[in-house]
Order: C-alpha cells, then structure tokens, then sequence
C-alpha cells in the first residue's frame, strides 16, 4: 500500500478552504498511485485556535460534513485520513478519522494524552479507545501528536495486530527531538509502520517543526520531508513487514509477567 503524506501550513480557520484544498491533494496522490492520504492534526481548522474557534470548526464525525469528504474520497478513489475539531455533545475533542475510499468511515480517534494550557483549553479528555480497521490488508491504527511520544499507545496498537500507525501532528519548537528519534523507534520497536504527518510554518503563533515521516518496521526512515510544504510517499510492504517480524520476534520475546508495575501510578 502507497501512502501519500502531506505537510503543510494549511487553512486557519477556513474549513471551506481546507475541502477544497483536501481534494485537490487527494487528486495529486491518487495521480502518483497513493492508496491513502495522510493529513496533519486538526486539519480542518488548524491548531492553535482557542475554544470559541474549535467549537464553530467542529464537525460531528457522522455528519453531513464528513459525509462531504467521504465523497472526496470515494471521487478520487483514496482513503483519507486527518485531524479535525470533533463535536461530543457539548464538548469538542481533538480527533482524526480514516475514511475509505468507498466513502466510508472506517476509523474514529479521540486524542487521549491532551498536550499542555493548549489542548486541554480547546479539549475534553474522553479519548480512551485504541481500536483498528483493515485496509488493503493491513491493520491500520490512529493516534494523535503527543501520543506517539507514550510507548505504551504504541505498543497497545502493537500488540492488537496493528501494521500501520497514522499519527497526524501539530509538533512544534523544541521538539525536533521527537521526529527524528522517537518516531524511527516507534516503528522499530513496535515492527509497524508510522507515518507521522505535522504541520509547517508559523500559522497560528507556533513555529512548527516540519520533519514528517513515514518510517518502515525496522526504524528505516522510508520517506523524510524537510521543513516546508511538502508531499510525501513510501510503500508498506507486508511481505517485507513479515520478515522483519520473523527475523528478530520482538514482540514474542517480550517477557510481559515482568512489567506489571510499569501500569501503576508512580
């Protein structure tokens, strides 16, 4: 499976410009062979924006409006997937959601470790589900910026049968750190596949970093953007996945009666 990744600055507070904008980036993927596209973190709004612009950007995630990119999708023949301001009754979460190329709706994720004054002032903390979809024959998981910097999310994804990992992002300064380190040992020693796809740019009075990646199941960084706008693409090879697995079983080899005490509180 090809996977395209985007990075860029995106559309502030301009949902309408963020569709049109998505289809025309499913339509240059698709062009160069993409099975799915991946986009930043609350993409549909951007992320700084505060509680009152969240919760005017906030779609519900079986609504109509979803239900228009569901049809960028199923136009352009991808599946998608990107953050975007959920509406949860009253609350708005920071969630992303993997759409299939018929259209629909195969995945939805809420954030589950909210980030700093940041998050938590525009999100409610009801992310607590880690669960996957099949896509062209592989698992494929959802998690969100700051998650990934948790090995244990990861490793949850990992050990439910998880191949792929999309993680969009909205990573900012001082945290080259964990595009070049964490996300390669992510995918190392999980054996699956992270495409991490950030934001680029000073849009919102972050200067974020850039440094998307897609990185193999061996920690090989498949695909590397700079710190510009930038579309990106890398291969997920089972057959390649398969033998990094039998090779070195590191999942296997775990010794799980000795890590009881790591899931108490400190």
């Amino acid at each position: 499976m090809k996977i395209a990744l985007y990075q860029g600055p995106g559309r502030l507070n301009d949902v309408e410009g963020a569709f049109t904008q998505m289809a025309e980036l499913a339509g240059r993927a698709k062009a160069s062979g993409a099975d799915l596209l991946l986009l930043p973190e609350m993409y549909l709004s951007g992320y700084n924006i505060g509680l009152s612009n969240a919760k005017k950007a906030a779609i519900t995630a079986d609504g109509q409006d979803m239900a228009r990119i569901g049809k960028i999708a199923e136009t352009n023949g991808i599946a998608l997937a990107f953050g975007y301001p959920e509406l949860v009754g009253e609350d708005v979460a920071n969630s992303a959601v993997l759409i299939a190329p018929t259209g629909k709706v195969l995945l939805n994720y809420r954030k589950s470790h909210l980030f700093g004054a940041t998050d938590r002032g525009m999100f409610a903390a009801i992310g607590s589900e880690f669960a996957l979809a099949d896509l062209n024959g592989f698992k494929i998981g959802l998690l969100i910026c700051y998650d990934i910097e948790f090995p244990e999310p990861a490793r949850r994804h990992a050990l439910a049968g998880a191949d792929i990992l999309l993680v969009p992002t909205a990573q900012m300064e001082p945290y080259e750190q964990v595009a070049r380190h964490i996300i390669p040992a992510r995918a190392y020693e999980n054996q699956v596949y992270v495409a991490y796809a950030n934001h680029s740019g000073n849009a919102d009075g972050f200067e974020y970093i850039g440094l998307s990646s897609i990185c193999g199941p061996d920690g090989a960084v498949l695909a590397a953007a700079g710190k510009g706008e930038e579309l990106i693409y890398a291969v997920c090879d089972a057959a390649h996945q398969s033998a990094v697995r039998q090779t070195d079983p590191l999942l296997a080899d775990r010794r799980p009666e000795l890590y009881f005490p790591l899931a108490a509180e400190p």
